[in-house]
């Protein structure tokens, strides 16, 4: 969940002296983006991948500090839950054959961390949202030991003054009625529950905007297309429950502010953008500060010395803000660069499904970017916020609006008007024939059985019950059979159901 604190106690003249410097960063980016000095490397990309930690009986395992102590691996870092870990994928260029390259690195990498989790009594599953949590997960207790989780936890629930309420309606599953949840939480720990797989684009400041606001187009049909979280707390709820839970699962409002449309943290946004100054502009302008740590550098005397800042109140703050698609400032060897971070596709169910994935959305985006006419300026920003959560809900069987087209189902939209945008984007972007087939193969064929690890599980565990097992004993029969699957590396649309 973004950079570490080195304290975990903070008083009031320390959020108010964070926010002037919050502000001095700012100022320092503005500089910046107007003076130049950002990388002009070809475009990288990234991977971040969030996992879940199981027992023998495929409950969670809280030991993520035992298994990062065997790894010894700077790429495996905690996350917000004590079965919670996340890999990070070194940065590389997506041209040639460099996505074939992150799908085997990425597949050793976890070969690798489930050989550790094994010595410690558990294994790994990488899927959007584990079946088998409970309420007693969601303990404070279960908190990752880092004081930024700790921290995190206090702020947010001091800025709520009481527990959160988790509250939705499920998609139904096929013969059977819809299902609802409502429960409540007194920590943080319900966000642990959605294990996702971020992708990062790193692109020149001028470029940010087209990429941007083409990610935020895409979101809909991405998350429709590669839904794999429907099941919370023995509910079948959205095809994707990660978008909703992890919305009620870091809000810092009351009812009441809710009512006054104040913005959530986990947020869209609200507008197309013309540049990345945009998008940190409206974190400082709207949210205050929940992690008011302050470093010693001064931006601008950084700037005028001609060394790249940390910005990192500004950064710190930016972690705090969860975007769907989110901007990233870093600086790596001296040099300061920007990134797309998306957010919205979940783990799992394979690592070809999210290569696949990453492919679809890197190649998609790139030919949305270039377009002469941009796809949002004949599109509302609440159409394609709609989009999202339309996608989220009910997967293939939603309707998503598309300039030129109308309301549309996402498989038809992937197959008549996307997917050819994608093999175009690729090429463009100098990936390999063999390795732009494989992967928008993948999702092709996705498209035309129109099955994601969504709609494998909710099969799964409606025929499970139809053999007259109960809730809880589906879910172990589905999530046991989902993990021998997974370690085969066939994506999801080849999956049998029981």
């Amino acid at each position: 969940m973004g950079q570490d604190v080195a304290t975990g106690v903070f008083d009031r003249s320390d959020r108010q002296r964070y926010r002037t410097k919050v502000q001095r960063c700012l100022d320092a980016l503005a500089r910046m983006l107007t003076e130049g000095g950002f990388s002009t490397s070809p475009p990288q990309i990234g991977l971040e991948v969030e996992l879940n930690l199981v027992d023998d009986a495929l409950r969670p395992a809280m030991a993520n500090s035992v298994v990062l102590e065997k790894l010894d691996d700077p790429s495996f870092t905690t996350e917000l839950g004590q079965h919670n870990l996340e890999l990070n994928v070194r940065p590389r260029p997506l041209a040639g054959d460099e996505a074939s390259e992150l799908e085997r690195e990425v597949r050793a990498s976890l070969d690798d961390a489930n050989d550790k989790a094994r010595d410690a009594g558990a294994s790994l599953v990488m899927i959007g949202m584990l079946p088998t949590l409970r309420e007693e997960h969601f303990k404070a207790r279960w908190l990752s030991g880092n004081p930024r989780y700790t921290q995190l936890n206090e702020t947010i629930f001091a800025a709520r003054g009481e527990d959160m309420v988790l509250h939705m309606e499920g998609a139904a599953i096929p013969g059977q009625r819809g299902e609802r949840l409502r429960s409540s939480a007194d920590s943080i720990l319900p966000e642990a529950a959605c294990t996702s797989a971020q992708l990062h684009l790193q692109v020149p400041p001028e470029e940010f905007a087209p990429n941007w606001n083409a990610a935020q187009c895409l979101a809909g049909v991405q998350v429709a297309m590669a839904a794999n979280s429907p099941f919370l707390l023995r509910k079948a709820l959205w095809h994707e429950t990660r978008i909703p839970l992890f919305q009620q699962a870091t809000d810092t409002r009351p009812q009441e502010l809710k009512n006054q449309g104040v913005r959530p943290r986990v947020w869209f946004g609200e507008r197309w953008i013309t540049s990345i100054f945009d998008l940190f502009e409206e974190n400082v302008r709207y949210f205050p500060g929940l992690l008011p740590e302050i470093d010693d550098e001064d931006p601008i005397e950084a700037l005028d010395s001609g060394t790249a800042p940390k910005l990192a109140e500004l950064r710190m703050h930016n972690g705090t803000i969860w975007r769907w698609n989110r901007p990233v400032y870093d600086v790596v060897g001296g040099v300061p660069h920007l990134r797309v971070e998306n957010r919205v596709l979940p783990a799992g169910p394979t690592v070809l499904d999210m290569i696949a994935n990453a492919a679809f959305f890197y190649g998609a985006q790139r030919a949305l970017a270039a377009e002469d006419r941009p796809l949002w300026t004949q599109m509302s920003f609440q159409a394609a916020e709609e989009n999202l959560y339309a996608g989220a809900r009910h997967a293939f069987g939603a309707q998503l609006y598309w300039p030129g087209i109308g309301w549309v189902p996402p498989d038809e939209l992937v197959l008549r008007r996307l997917l050819p945008m994608a093999h175009e984007g690729l090429r463009d972007c100098k990936v390999s024939d063999e390795a732009r087939e494989r992967y928008l193969g993948v999702i092709e064929q996705r498209c035309l059985a129109q099955r994601t690890g969504s709609t494998w599980q909710r099969e799964t565990v409606a025929g499970l019950e139809d053999r007259g097992l109960d809730r809880d004993a589906a879910l172990v029969g589905m999530l046991r059979r989902y993990v021998e699957l997974a370690a085969s590396n066939q994506p999801v649309h080849t999956w049998p159901v029981p």
